[in-house]
């Protein structure tokens, strides 16, 4: 049985440090404390404690930069576009990203709302958040974020922040509810705005609009979570080998 003491220097230094980052103790697009700053707080030797940097920064929740220390890069790294916190991507780009919660509803799963999930998931009533993304007052997305209702049978306004990094989405699902996903896959389409959306986003019915439609699995392959976002305006995509993140573009 691994106790506390079998635990290695850096791996606890890690884990604290990581849970204060999830407690927000550093912003996205701060600076980290230095290493030395660090190494005399954990009584640790510099080397432990840059081990317990560089692994946060594999893991994608902080980068790196010579001769300027480390930076919070998110606080739900990811490697699909889908999983990657656009509150985070926002900020660190020193946007100001706001949320305005529309609706929380439950449909049956054989209601018409959901008849577009994946059928797996419409063996069970349905809850659907409606969520308008702002950045700098101006709206981008619209989000409809569905799950089983037993998932989220408590859901209230109060459970969706309207600023700061807590508005995510994803620490929402995972940190209010327990919501856990290991994969997801996205498809990508045009569509149309119709008069509801065309008068959400403040432009003409029929104009074109993104889709990205994402769903979450657990290890078992279950379905955890489906997403329908509808942005307006031009987007454009970030390739790299390991990620693949969206930027909005100023039309």
């Amino acid at each position: 049985m691994t106790t506390l003491t079998d635990v290695p220097k850096y791996e606890m230094a890690y884990r604290t440090i990581l849970d204060r980052l999830k407690a927000g103790r550093y912003p996205v697009g701060a600076r980290m404390p230095t290493e030395g700053e660090l190494s005399a707080h954990f009584g640790v030797s510099r080397v432990t404690i840059r081990r317990a940097l560089d692994m946060l920064v594999q893991d994608g929740y902080v980068e790196s930069r010579q001769g300027s220390g480390y930076r919070v890069l998110t606080l739900s790294p990811a490697s699909d576009t889908c999983l990657t916190s656009f509150t985070d991507q926002m900020l660190r780009a020193g946007r100001e990203p706001t949320t305005a919660l529309l609706s929380i509803d439950t449909f049956a799963s054989s209601a018409p709302e959901v008849a577009h999930l994946p059928a797996v998931m419409r063996t069970r009533p349905i809850t659907r958040v409606c969520r308008l993304r702002k950045v700098d007052g101006v709206p981008r997305m619209l989000v409809m974020t569905y799950a089983p209702a037993a998932l989220l049978d408590s859901a209230t306004g109060a459970d969706f922040p309207e600023t700061g990094p807590g508005q995510s989405i994803l620490r929402i699902l995972a940190g209010r509810f327990g919501l856990e996903w290991s994969a997801a896959c996205e498809d990508i389409s045009p569509v149309l705005a119709d008069r509801t959306m065309a008068d959400t986003f403040g432009v003409q019915p029929g104009t074109p609009l993104l889709r990205q439609a994402c769903s979450a699995f657990a290890e078992d392959g279950s379905t955890v979570f489906h997403e329908d976002v509808f942005r307006a305006g031009a987007v454009s995509f970030t390739l790299t080998r390991q990620s693949r993140s969206p930027r909005i573009n100023e039309a």
